[in-house]
Order: structure tokens, then sequence, then C-alpha cells
């Protein structure tokens, strides 16, 4: 329980109504969770305003509500408090109920279109491995020391990310790492964090459906480097043609990464198969269980952020050559008895796809055949779809296309998409199955000794959503199953 008039230290109130010497139970946004003694905060957001249900939180038990409209017919012993922006001032009452818990941890913040899942996971399992207690924001799931909680977005509204950090702090972390998505910079859900650090990894065709322009999806990446203090540090992908772009304006210490150009932390790939890495970052040979380019990239963007935060270069090196990959990323499994390599990623941009097939590529040594399975979410940017196909069929001996998360589409639909503008050649290498679950039984029936199949777009992801429910699915256990002699 705390004071409110302490809560709302900070926020620029345009009026109250009511005493606002009262105690708070807890913060909600969402009326559903409202109990004796909580503040309700009603924000208007792209669905749904919540000014519209100030009365149903306050049938619950709310006693304080901060909004932008005052309702037409104020109840007593309710505290109004009139702001002129919601989201702000959810910020504000966030962080100081909270704590500002983001002070109290050295806080490193992970963007780009692909790599971040993987460089924060990373980056969470070195500093374990190195004996510090630290937490994990990711798409994959949210780790508080070694507590799991499920994951609901990349990076979680500010009320829920200050209670994470709170939680952090609470059981003695001094490190987390966060991913930062394009969504959350444009809705402020980092508003009043404070961060030790940021790492820029790539930007490419993504997300386009809600940020409209490519413009305002790399504004919205780059406005968390603006945000940074002179304080922090911030590293960027050098070869990524708009890296330099994305630190023009931050007040951090700048610092880049790359194996193309000068950079401040440098790599080079000495080998690359199925069984990992073999690198030299900064002159110093290191071998490491992760496959691909991309992967060089991830593990010298690791190696950079831990070197900032003075861990020490050897140890780093020696717990680096030891990490797995992380789940889903090129997630590869082995069937000894038949001698066939199953790959199991997360790629879901042309991009990514690109990425993986051409990784896959390096990686064949004869004769054998790429058998790509692939869909593409539903209620999402459109314009990517035959794209992703293109470059699928471009890089694979066979493609099944299928479902992803359809969620409100027709599964049909979406693969017409993705057959759109695709050449006669092309669509020869095409077989078409709905049911995601047939579709990966297809590509094992398809596959001969020595072949490689590849199921991209769900990676870590436990279920498969249709028609607004989520079905349990999880493309590495199908694969298992249609595989028996499978090994991780």
């Amino acid at each position: 329980m705390q004071q409110l008039q302490d809560i709302l230290y900070g926020v620029a109130l345009l009026e109250v109504q009511g005493n606002n010497n009262i105690k708070i139970s807890n913060i909600i946004i969402d009326s559903r969770a409202a109990k004796p003694q909580s503040l309700f905060v009603a924000i208007k957001g792209i669905q749904t305003d919540g000014h519209q249900y100030i009365k149903a939180a306050i049938q619950k038990g709310a006693t304080a509500i901060i909004c932008e409209n005052l309702p037409e017919n104020l109840e007593e012993q309710i505290v109004y408090l009139k702001v002129k922006d919601s989201s702000n001032a959810l910020s504000v009452v966030a962080k100081n109920f909270y704590q500002n818990p983001s002070a109290s941890l050295q806080l490193i913040g992970i963007t780009g279109t692909n790599g971040k899942s993987t460089i924060a996971t990373l980056l969470y399992n070195l500093f374990n491995e190195l004996g510090y207690c630290c937490g994990l924001i990711s798409t994959i799931v949210y780790k508080v020391d070694q507590q799991t909680i499920t994951a609901t977005h990349t990076t979680p509204n500010i009320l829920k990310l200050n209670q994470l950090l709170h939680k952090m702090v609470t059981a003695g972390c001094e490190y987390c790492f966060m991913e930062i998505s394009s969504h959350a910079m444009a809705q402020g859900r980092t508003k009043g964090i404070n961060f030790k650090g940021g790492v820029f990894t790539n930007i490419t065709h993504d997300h386009l459906d809600y940020h409209l322009s490519f413009d305002n999806y790399l504004a919205a990446k780059k406005s968390f480097f603006d945000g940074l203090g002179n304080d922090a540090f911030a590293i960027t992908n050098v070869d990524d043609k708009r890296g330099n772009v994305m630190l023009q304006n931050t007040k951090a210490k700048k610092y880049t990464y790359g194996l193309k150009n000068m950079a401040d932390f440098k790599v080079k790939i000495l080998e690359n198969g199925l069984t990992g890495l073999l690198l030299k970052i900064n002159n110093v040979e290191l071998n490491t269980l992760l496959v691909g380019a991309f992967n060089a990239y991830n593990i010298l963007a690791v190696y950079a952020v831990a070197t900032l935060l003075q861990a020490n270069e050897e140890e780093v090196l020696t717990k680096l050559s030891l990490l797995k990959a992380v789940e889903g990323r090129f997630e590869h499994l082995y069937d000894v008895e038949n001698n066939i390599v199953g790959i199991i990623d997360y790629a879901h941009t042309p991009d990514a796809l690109k990425n993986v097939l051409e990784t896959i590529a390096e990686l064949r040594t004869g004769n054998e055949k790429v058998i790509s399975v692939i869909g593409a979410g539903g209620d999402r940017d459109k314009a990517k779809r035959p794209k992703m196909a293109d470059i699928t069929c471009a890089l694979s001996d066979k493609v099944i296309l299928t479902s992803d998360n359809p969620r409100s589409e027709e599964i049909k639909d979406i693969i017409n998409d993705m057959m759109e503008g695709l050449s006669p050649i092309y669509k020869k290498k095409i077989v078409c199955i709905n049911d995601r679950k047939e579709a990966i039984r297809m590509a094992r029936y398809l596959a001969a000794p020595g072949d490689i199949i590849g199921i991209y777009g769900k990676g870590h992801e436990k279920y498969q959503e249709i028609k607004s429910v989520k079905y349990p699915f999880d493309d590495k256990q199908v694969l298992l199953e249609t595989l028996k002699n499978f090994e991780a």
C-alpha cells in the first residue's frame, strides 16, 4: 500500500476531484483487474478507450481514477485526477509505485528487425554462467533470475515492465537484458525507463501494417537511441546501411561492431559448419556452437556488451564457446539413422528467411535437397508475403506453403497472397497444405538421406492461433514425432 500523493509525484495534474490523501493497493489499466483501493488509469488505445470502463473499475473497488476526460457523473469517495495524457501519467505513476526499479539495474535494450531474441537470451545465459543474478525480457520468455514467466509481448506495457523490473531488483538481479520492439517505442512502453546501454542489430522490411511506412518503422527504432542518456553506451551494427543513422542524435557513448567494415568490435569467420562457428574476435579465436554468419554478428554484439559492462574478457570468451543456440533460432536436429537434418527457425521476414536459407546453402556439401515449410501470419503486413515466398523458392528445392498463425484470416487467402507474382518455375516447386502438421509430415515424406528440412516462422512458439483461439502447437515436437530418430 502506498500513498496516492507519493505515487503522483511528477504527474502534471490539470484537475483534482476528491481527497487524494488516500492509500493505493495497486495500479491497473484493465478494469477487470480492479480490486479495493486500486488506481485505474484510463488509456485511449488503438482498439478501445479505457474511459468507457471507469464505472466498471469503480464497481470492482477502484478508489482513484486517472483520466483525460472526467465522467459526467462523479461518484462520492472517488478521487478523479485529470491529465492531458494518460499514457504519460501511467509511465510516471508506474515508476513511482515500483520505486524506479530500472535505476537499480544495469539494463540493456536490444532493438532491430532480426537478432533481438538471440542477443538478449545469449547475454542472459552468459551473465548467468559468469555468476551474476540477472533478468531477461524477450519474445520467448521473461526471466527473473531462475524464475520463468510466460512472455505476452516482446516488450510488455509500461506497467508490467516496471513490475517485472521491480521483481528483478527484489530478487537481487544486477543486470537485465531486454528486447525493444518498434511497437513498444511507438506506444511509449519504455517511457521513464533508465537504460545503461542499447544495441542495434539491423533493420529490414517488417511491421509496415502497423507503422504504415518504412520511415516510420525506422524512426520508431531510432527513438530508442535518441532517448539514451550521456551515461549510457550505444552499439550499432556498422555493416547495416542504417547502422550509423541510428546513433546520429544519441547522447550515449557510441560504439560499432561488424564483419565487413572498420569497427570498434570486429569479427572474422574462420570456419562455418553444422557443428558451429570458428571466429576471430578482436584477434582472439573463439569456437562456438552457434551456426551461420548472422550468428557471428549476434555473438559479436554479446561480446561487445559484456566488454562494455566490464566483464572479464577471458571468462566471457570461455563461456561464449559453451553457449547453445536459442530455442527456435536456427535450432537444428539430426536424424542419425536416416541422415536427415531438421532446422527450426523463427524467421518470419524476408531478410530473416534470406539469412537462414543462405546459411543452409553455405552448409550444403553435395546434392542435398532443401525442403522448406513456410507460412505467413494473418492480420499482419501483407506486403512481405510474396517476398517471403519468392526468397524461399529461390533458395529451396521444394517448398511447402502452409499456415502460420492465420488469426482471423483464411489460410487459403494468405497462401494465395504468398503465391502472387511468383514465376512459373518457382510455382512448380510448391505444394500447398493448409494444415501445418501435415505440411511438416509431407516434408519428411519428400526427404531422402542427406536432405535438409527447414521449418520457418514460428520457432519457439507453442501454439497456433486460428479464429482468435490458440491451439497447442510446437514445430519442434511435430518434427520429432515425424522423425522418431531425431536428436537435438
